[in-house]
């Protein structure tokens, strides 16, 4: 019987997938600890916490478009990278949380009238804050434990990594004072990679519609 579907590409033993999963988050950790040390030599310009704050923000929106590249890498080229998947979300959970913290700590000194006022000057903060709490419930509940306890439930609330990233990139995208390249590009692969969501129970559907014609020859 032959099938249609497009083959998937050798994967990694699994007795080095552990070992795997903890250098990425090694690797991934390493950007915040690099600009971190490039804030404390005075490699980050003249305003050194505003360029931190920015660069984790950022990290944390390149692990949330990491995280949701897997389904479509293995859909549509055989990639099975699904074994990450928690680990970039993971990632993207540590620097949206640092992120955050930074602007709490080291830009608004904690002072929470210069937090209120902040927000009422830049209502774009809020985007950021529905994101942050939104990812809580997902990192909690990132564990085999709770993929159990949940079953389908687990499933449906995962799926808000969707306006996650939907709120993270309006966050971003409105924190600019121009729309540069690099904002472009990642605005336009969140369109895309949201996009595949709506469109892939039609792409699985005549997918599994040609297996079954394929079998039937």
């Amino acid at each position: 019987m032959a099938s249609l579907a497009m083959p998937a590409l050798p994967a990694l033993p699994a007795r080095y997938r552990p070992a795997s999963v903890w250098a990425l988050y090694a690797v991934g950790l390493l950007p915040g600890l690099y600009a971190f040390y490039l804030g404390i030599f005075g490699g980050l310009g003249a305003d050194p916490v505003r360029a931190f704050e920015h660069l984790l923000g950022l990290w944390a929106l390149r692990f949330l478009c990491l995280g949701l590249v897997v389904t479509p890498l293995r859909d549509l080229f055989g990639i099975n990278l699904i074994a990450y998947r928690r680990a970039l979300g993971l990632l993207a959970f540590y620097y949206v949380l640092a992120h955050f913290t930074v602007y709490l700590t080291l830009d608004r000194g904690l002072i929470l009238s210069s937090i209120a006022g902040d927000i009422l000057k830049r209502p774009y903060i809020m985007l950021g804050m529905a994101g942050l709490l939104m990812l809580i419930p997902l990192a909690l509940t990132s564990n085999q434990w709770s993929i159990r306890r949940l079953g389908q439930r687990w499933n449906k609330l995962h799926k808000l990594v969707y306006p996650v990233l939907l709120v993270a990139i309006l966050h971003y995208a409105l924190s600019l004072k121009v729309i540069d390249p690099e904002a472009a590009f990642y605005i336009v692969v969140t369109i895309l990679l949201l996009g595949y969501r709506l469109v892939r129970p039609k792409i699985m559907e005549r997918r599994r519609a040609k297996r079954m014609a394929g079998a039937a020859r």
